[in-house]
């Protein structure tokens, strides 16, 4: 029989740990949170001090049938769920459920799931921290109080089925003030005008920077006209050559928000699909011989700092590999903070030797490539920063000056290892210059001016959307993904082309609550608000004091509301075509997967169409069908002949109404990393990239 019963959340920690804790103890798994609010109604009692009605999960009976049949044969109960807020609400309910008495040494935390941190945590158990608890309760409740008022409001006034969030209500106005932003843009016309220049055998490029000394700020072609006029020789004359030295600091470890982002520009990945690695990652991965090990710390993390031993072994990794010079000289300093709740370290693997070359014959392909991110970004870190040498380049003739910079590096530093994606040059390349000096000449070989036009603000792109709520101080790293995914799944926001775009259902719903419940909108109030769920947990506010500051003033609100909120009927809008079935007219509905046709006769008929959309170029293999944008299984668009079967023409890329002037083939529209560009599928022909 074992003498100690450990829980944990999931099977996969469970069997991690149990292998590091020897026959004593016997670790099993809790499936997440055994109890909860009752989700048939508010389940918070706002006249006794908003005490919380808990009640067992559906479907959480076997499971608490059996932990409390191991608790009673177990000598000791300990409680190890992740170590965060979450986590500790966790062992709070097991340990009520359970009757383990929460002021005893029963709690244990561990950062990274390896066998020296696991034994290591086991020898300092803790009694549950009840600020942590509180915390999270605070949480859960005004969530609660705020979608459990203000949804049944939108099923009377607007339309059965709506619903409310806190913090997903504040995602979806971003976006949709973003959108307006994008609808009243209006571009602004501007030129840049790009000078190829020789210096004997050697060219470069400038750009032109000045007229007569004054910067310029060209706004049509015939300012750009009259410049270029001036212009009576090729020969310019060197006037200024600057040299300087710069340092370039390698980018913090991760925090979790910084992962989701990087994930996302680098791998592509979904903010969900790189919680759920990194889930993977940190609860254990088997190495063979090695056993199961935890490859990376807690990866729920606003704090950028870094234990000493783990410094230590990437120092000493470093030093080995790339030699001293590339050690940081220099302790690195945690740049949050002041802003983060700093619970936990960054997102690092728990072994700086176990290398991404090391590791990958365990792992799948994305655990890989996020593994060696992680490693990666770690390890760049704590290494010396880079240095470049730059040169500044000015020419002159008749007045009309061009600038060329130019960049090499001397000393790679972090750069060996890894460079942030949004730095200019994620691949650091050269930019070399000729050797130049003041009063030598250089002469011009063509001189080429350029349309450009002001591009409005971009949509978000969950990255975009995760790094502002950050910067906004609104949500926490274990809010990101769950906010994202539910602004979607209620159909007030959709993703077009990995950007969000708010829907008519969506704005409908913002309007109406900005109108009536202003603070719940209020970026600063929200974000107020996880400041003052961050004292709770810090045990400087009292939990009880935080709901009521704002229930109070939420109840008017929501009295208010239930008077003057005016009912909208959101009628269906005519598809332009009637149903095949039975003759009535088809309308467009708002479906879990966005939008469909449908017979408006329902329930008698329940005839429903995918909605057809033609880009407008004939199919150019069988020429008599329209190309349609289709969706494949896993909802990636392309592009098929609406002939399919019979026609099997199928592209990932748009086509477009024109074909190619060199060979006569169909054009498309290739996406870029940074835009789009006009591409031959047969020949080399293509057009400049548009952003």
């Amino acid at each position: 029989m074992s003498e100690f019963l450990v829980i944990v959340e999931s099977p996969s920690k469970a069997k991690t740990i149990e292998k590091y804790l020897g026959k004593k103890y016997k670790v099993v798994a809790s499936m997440g949170h055994v109890r909860d609010l009752p989700k048939s109604q508010m389940g918070i009692d706002v006249t006794n001090n908003y005490e919380p009605k808990y009640i067992t999960i559906r479907g959480k009976g076997p499971v608490l049938k059996d932990l409390r049949a191991a608790a009673k044969k177990a000598k000791k109960i300990y409680l190890a769920a992740d170590p965060d807020r979450e986590g500790e609400a966790i062992a709070w309910h097991l340990a009520h459920m359970l009757n383990v008495d929460i002021t005893s040494p029963c709690r244990v935390v561990f950062n990274e799931i390896t066998k020296d941190a696991v034994k290591e945590s086991f020898k300092h158990p803790r009694p549950i921290n009840m600020n942590l608890v509180d915390a999270q309760q605070t949480r859960r409740m005004l969530d609660r109080l705020v979608g459990y008022n203000i949804s049944p409001l939108l099923w009377k006034k607007v339309k059965k089925g709506l619903s409310a969030g806190r913090v997903q209500s504040v995602a979806v106005r971003l976006i949709m003030e973003r959108e307006a932003e994008i609808k009243l843009f209006v571009p602004e016309e501007f030129w840049t005008v790009k000078g190829d220049f020789a210096k004997g055998t050697e060219n470069f490029e400038a750009n032109l920077h000045a007229v007569n000394g004054k910067k310029v700020d060209l706004r049509n072609e015939e300012q750009v006209k009259e410049i270029i006029g001036k212009l009576t020789t090729n020969a310019f004359t060197v006037d200024d050559v600057t040299k300087k030295e710069r340092k370039r600091n390698p980018a913090v470890p991760f925090t979790t928000s910084l992962l989701q982002q990087e994930a996302a520009r680098k791998l592509n990945m979904r903010a969900k699909k790189t919680m759920s690695l990194a889930q993977q990652l940190y609860e254990g991965i088997d190495l063979g011989k090695e056993g199961t090990v935890g490859l990376i710390t807690y990866m729920r993390t606003d704090s950028t700092r870094i234990s000493e031993t783990a410094q230590k072994e990437a120092k000493e990794y470093i030093e080995t590999k790339f030699g001293q010079e590339y050690v940081a000289v220099e302790k690195k300093k945690d740049t949050n903070k002041g802003k983060t709740q700093d619970a936990h370290e960054a997102i690092r693997p728990t072994g700086t030797m176990r290398t991404p070359d090391t590791m990958k014959q365990f792992l799948s392909r994305d655990q890989y490539r996020l593994y060696k991110l992680i490693w990666e970004r770690f390890v760049a870190s704590q290494m010396a920063s880079a240095i470049l040498d730059t040169v500044k380049v000015s020419v002159t003739c008749e007045g009309v000056t061009f600038r060329a910079n130019g960049s090499v590096v001397k000393f790679p530093g972090f750069m060996k290892v890894y460079v942030e994606s949004n730095d200019e040059g994620v691949e650091e390349k050269d930019r070399l210059l000729p050797e130049m000096s003041v009063g030598e000449v250089v002469y011009s070989k063509d001189i080429t001016p350029k349309q450009h036009f002001t591009q409005p603000p971009p949509r978000y792109t969950e990255a975009r959307l995760i790094k502002t709520l950050e910067e906004l101080g609104i949500g926490r790293p274990s809010t990101y993904v769950p906010t994202l995914e539910t602004i979607q799944k209620r159909g007030y926001v959709a993703l077009d082309n990995k950007r969000f775009v708010s829907t008519e259902l969506g704005e409908i719903v913002i309007e109406l609550i900005l109108e009536f419940f202003p603070d719940i909108m209020n970026i600063q109030f929200t974000a107020n608000m996880e400041g003052s769920l961050d004292k709770v947990e810090e045990g400087i506010e009292n939990w009880v004091k935080v709901i009521d500051n704002f229930y109070i003033g939420f109840e008017k609100h929501l009295e208010k509301a239930e008077k003057e909120m005016r009912e909208i009927e959101i009628k269906d809008e005519p598809a332009g075509e009637d149903c095949e079935e039975c003759g009535n007219p088809m309308v467009f509905k708002m479906g879990r997967y966005g939008k469909f046709m449908a017979c408006s006769n329902f329930p008698d008929c329940r005839n429903t169409k995918a909605i057809v959309k033609e880009i407008g170029v004939a199919c150019p293999k069988c020429k008599e069908g329209q190309i349609i944008e289709r969706k494949s299984k896993k909802k990636r668009l392309f592009y098929g002949c609406d002939h399919f079967p019979g026609c099997d023409f199928v592209s990932w890329d748009k086509p477009i109404a024109r074909t190619c002037p060199k060979c006569d083939d169909m054009l498309v529209e290739k996406k870029l990393k940074k835009g789009v560009q006009v591409q031959c599928v047969s020949c080399d022909y293509h057009e400049e990239q548009q952003m």
